[in-house]
């Protein structure tokens, strides 16, 4: 063993021993004297399938008279190791400073004992030397090993059923995305300029309510007869103007020019309208499909 400190990483998770084992060491600790050999049980924990013995519960047992934090750095210091001979786990706090136990192996306890040389000590000793055998015996091997297999199918049935629920949360996201995907590969699929009677076909709209929609929305207002963007808007390649010739009358060809909607503005009217709840129409079907 190499020299450990007293300030270590705290003990992870322990777990109990069962009272089988215990009281199977007990009683084969009993000798001549069964009076001297019934010794108080001292708990023992399991880490990593190695039974741990509270050595504080050991030091009272063995009624040690020096201070406990004094007494456990003593021992610490004749070469046990951290994580491997002992391991230390916090108390929490009662208003107080908060006090540390430890938690020795079998063989770092059955050590004390032997450094005691009086009776209890070795009645202690004997007792962890039964302890070990009962801990190895075929059928205690066994019933860990079970043991362990229920709480590894636990684990993967509980991994299970949260990856269940993860695929189910992943299938519903992408049902809500569908039909925003499905609307913004039109979009995406059309790069060409369209004129607002199509986008606003697409919300079931007239092109004459879905320009006072926008209108109202402060997104565009008209002059000369024309839609154009409002400042915030303007400039950012949303739309672009066209000139159109129309068919000439007496006074001569007529001039207009036409607004069109480019890809990328479409986009900005689809994520504009989104925040104001107003949606395509392939949108709006799949959300009554779902409502029933």
């Amino acid at each position: 063993m190499r020299k450990g400190t007293a300030e270590p990483a705290l003990m992870g998770s322990i777990h109990p021993v069962s009272d089988t084992v215990l009281q199977s060491s007990k009683k084969k600790c009993a000798g001549k004297k069964e009076a001297d050999a019934m010794i108080p049980m001292l708990r023992v924990e399991v880490k990593n399938d190695r039974p741990l013995i509270c050595a504080r519960e050991l030091y009272e047992a063995l009624g040690i008279k020096t201070q406990y934090s004094v007494w456990i750095d003593r021992i610490i210091s004749l070469g046990f190791v951290s994580g491997q001979d002992f391991y230390p786990k916090m108390n929490k706090s009662t208003g107080g400073r908060c006090s540390v136990d430890h938690y020795i192996t079998v063989d770092m306890a059955k050590h004390i004992c032997m450094l005691l040389r009086n009776e209890k000590g070795k009645l202690y000793r004997q007792y962890f030397l039964e302890l070990e055998k009962a801990w190895n015996q075929p059928e205690q091997v066994m019933a860990r090993a079970l043991q362990l297999a229920n709480s590894q199918i636990a684990k993967l049935q509980e991994q299970c059923t949260e990856l269940g629920d993860q695929l189910i949360k992943q299938q519903m996201l992408l049902e809500d995305m569908a039909p925003k995907a499905a609307y913004l590969d039109l979009i995406m699929n059309s790069p060409s300029s369209v004129l607002v009677t199509q986008i606003a076909k697409d919300y079931g709209y007239s092109a004459v309510s879905f320009n006072r929609l926008l209108h109202d929305l402060r997104i565009q207002y008209k002059v000369n007869d024309q839609w154009v963007l409002y400042a915030d808007y303007a400039g950012k390649g949303y739309v672009q103007s066209r000139t159109i010739y129309m068919h000439p009358n007496r006074t001569g060809p007529v001039v207009r020019i036409q607004t069109e909607w480019t890809q990328k503005g479409r986009r900005f009217l689809y994520e504009f309208l989104k925040e104001q709840e107003i949606l395509p129409l392939i949108e709006k079907e799949v959300d009554k499909c779902r409502k029933r």
